[in-house]
C-alpha cells in the first residue's frame, strides 16, 4: 500500500514537515545550517537521553505509557538489545509501512555524505537489511554500555510481530530472515570465546520460544 494511503497516527501527523512533505521524527537531528533539510539517517543525542531519562517516544516525542514498543531486526530479537529506544505501539507500526529501509526488503543503508563525526552505536550492528522488521512490546528495558557506546537491553515481550513489505511477515519470511542473520551473530560471538557461543545458541533456543508465541498472519 502507498504511504500516503496509510493512516497516520495523531502523534506522528502533529510533526513538522520537510520540503517533500513528510513528518520529520523527533530522532532527527535538526540541521546545522539554518533553513537546511533534514538528514534522516543522523541521531540526535539530546532526544536519544530525552527518551531514556524521561520515557519520550523515540519517533514523535511524547510521553510513553508503561507499554513501549521497540523497532527492531530479527537479531536483536534474539540477542534482546537495541540500539534506539522504543516508542509507543502506534508510532512503531507506521513507521514499519513507511519507512523505506523498513518496509522494502532490498532496501540498503545510505551511508554516503554522512558526516566525519558521525559516531555507530554501542553493540555490534548487522548492516545487511534483514528483510523482516519486528515490533517488540514490553513494559521494561535498560540502558547499558557495550563496545564505548550505550544499547538498550529490552525487557520480556508482551507481544511479538513482524512486518515485510508493509504488511505484516508471513512465519516463512521470519524463518527466512533469522536463518540469513543468525551466522553473523554466531561469528561475533565466536571471536569472544566458547561461553559467548554458547550464550548466543541459548539465546536462539529462547527467541526460538518467543516466536511460537509470536503474532503471525
Amino acid at each position: 500500500m502507498p504511504a500516503k494511503e496509510i493512516e497516520m497516527p495523531a502523534r506522528i501527523a502533529r510533526l513538522p514537515r520537510d520540503s517533500r512533505g513528510y513528518p520529520i521524527p523527533k530522532f532527527v537531528e535538526e540541521p546545522q545550517e539554518k533553513g537546511g533539510e533534514p538528514d534522516f539517517r543522523i541521531m540526535s543525542d539530546r532526544h536519544y537521553e530525552r527518551c531514556v531519562k524521561h520515557g519520550a517516544c523515540w519517533i514523535c516525542g511524547d510521553p510513553l505509557g508503561s507499554k513501549m514498543a521497540f523497532v527492531v531486526g530479527p537479531m536483536c530479537c534474539v540477542n534482546l538489545i537495541s540500539a534506539e529506544p522504543p516508542s509507543h505501539y502506534e508510532c512503531a507500526e507506521y513507521s514499519v509501512q513507511v519507512c523505506p529501509f523498513l518496509s522494502i526488503p532490498s532496501a540498503k543503508r545510505r551511508e554516503a555524505g554522512l558526516p566525519d563525526e558521525i559516531v555507530s552505536p554501542g553493540g555490534i550492528m548487522i548492516k545487511r537489511n534483514p528483510g523482516v522488521t519486528a515490533i517488540w512490546v514490553t513494559k521494561t528495558y535498560k540502558v547499558a554500555r557495550a563496545n564505548g557506546g550505550l544499547v538498550i537491553e529490552m525487557g520480556e515481550p508482551i507481544r511479538m510481530e513482524f512486518w515485510c513489505k508493509g504488511r505484516r511477515a508471513t512465519r516463512e519470511e521470519i524463518d527466512d530472515a533469522v536463518r540469513e542473520g543468525f551466522p553473523s551473530l554466531l561469528d561475533a560471538a565466536n571471536r569472544q570465546g566458547a561461553d559467548a557461543v554458547a550464550e548466543a545458541l541459548r539465546m536462539r533456543r529462547a527467541f526460538d520460544h518467543r516466536l511460537a508465541l509470536a503474532v503471525v498472519d
